[in-house]
């Protein structure tokens, strides 16, 4: 691999430059993928800076300066263009949200390395295992939302989808010769498939801690939340940026009704003054509010929860033997389907676990043992 120093990526910010690098993006066989977004600085998280590597050269696409970006739509989805990724479902998800894009035909790198039982499988890590780069990840939870970007973001950014191509070249041929080739097929087309699982209910049940409260408590924290909710998206901040959950649990707890009891409820001085009468108000409306009775989960039959244990036992026993994360072996979602459904046969058991004929054919006989008396 040519570890010279790396030309400037090319900043890509008008149609006319997105049009042309889409057109060279066409001839290639593959390309890796990266995004920044900036969920720690905003309200509502969007990706800021989507990085694209070929073989020979580095591109920076400005969404921001970029109102359309369908022209690199026919690339992602195309079966015949692979793209390279590290940790791929987060960024799946992303440009799914915010540009409707579907990507097809990935290799991950993280996935690869977990499947091949690497103990530190970040990109820092695997590209110093790997070739000696060691990355500069000082710029990893800046705001990607400001403009103008510094220099060394830009490089930083650059630096992310550069070495993928090589670092994929260095893992495929570790799978094939461990004989899990197939399996990390299965599980990159897997997360392809990956969505966005936010809760997207009342914010106060997402509370730590919520559980525990009484109604008449529960009731004030409802009202607290949705305070919080109309100032983090006014300012366009996190919602964990104006007030913490724990801090939230407090006061529902505590009701205080006097600036003076805030502090010492947990909230700093600077909070008490530029939020104090607000907090206080919104108690007084939970207060006179009904008390706020949670809903009740739904529980799983006795069988089902017996099957769902043995599974999670046997599991971690074949990762174990396999040197790998038990959800490689059986992913969550596979798990609690086939707790569901209690499949009797191979052909049951497939429907539980779609698109995954390696596990099926390398596990499916010991998983339906597993569950047979449950």
């Amino acid at each position: 691999m040519d570890l010279s120093p790396l030309p400037p990526p090319v900043w890509i910010a008008t149609p006319a430059a997105l049009r042309r690098m889409a057109l060279e993006l066409e001839g290639e066989p593959r390309l890796a993928l990266d995004t920044e977004s900036n969920s720690l600085h905003a309200y509502r998280e969007r990706v800021c800076l989507v990085q694209i590597s070929t073989s020979r050269r580095d591109y920076l696409v400005d969404p921001f300066a970029l109102p359309d970006l369908s022209p690199l739509a026919p690339i992602l989805s195309n079966h015949l263009q692979e793209k390279v990724l590290h940790a791929a479902e987060y960024d799946v998800i992303c440009l799914r949200r915010d540009f409707g894009f579907n990507l097809v035909n990935t290799f991950d790198t993280m996935q690869a390395a977990r499947i091949l039982g690497y103990p530190a499988v970040g990109l820092e890590a695997m590209l110093a295992e790997k070739f000696q780069v060691h990355l500069d990840k000082r710029f990893q939870k800046a705001d990607w939302g400001r403009r103008p970007l510094g220099r060394e973001q830009l490089e930083y950014a650059g630096m992310d989808s550069h070495f993928l191509l090589d670092l994929r070249d260095a893992l495929q041929p570790e799978l094939v010769e461990k004989g899990r080739w197939q399996l990390a097929q299965e599980e990159f087309s897997r997360l392809e498939r990956s969505e966005n699982h936010a809760d997207t209910g009342p914010s106060w049940l997402r509370v730590s801690g919520v559980q525990k409260l009484r109604p008449p408590e529960t009731a004030i924290l409802r009202e607290l939340c949705r305070w919080r909710e109309r100032l983090a998206e006014r300012l366009d901040r996190p919602v964990f940026k104006v007030i913490g959950d724990d801090k939230l649990t407090a006061l529902a707890v505590g009701a205080p009704q006097a600036l003076a009891d805030l502090e010492p409820a947990g909230l700093t001085l600077r909070q008490v003054q530029l939020y104090g009468s607000d907090l206080l108000r919104a108690i007084r409306r939970g207060q006179e509010s009904p008390p706020l009775v949670q809903p009740k989960t739904r529980r799983q039959p006795a069988a089902q929860v017996l099957r769902l244990d043995a599974l999670r036992a046997w599991r971690k026993k074949a990762a174990a033997e396999m040197g790998v994360e038990s959800d490689l072996v059986l992913p969550r979602p596979f798990m609690q389907a086939i707790a569901e459904q209690a499949p009797h046969d191979i052909a049951a058991l497939a429907a539980c676990m779609p698109d995954s004929p390696w596990r099926l054919a390398r596990y499916g006989e010991e998983i339906l043992k597993a569950i047979k008396v449950k």
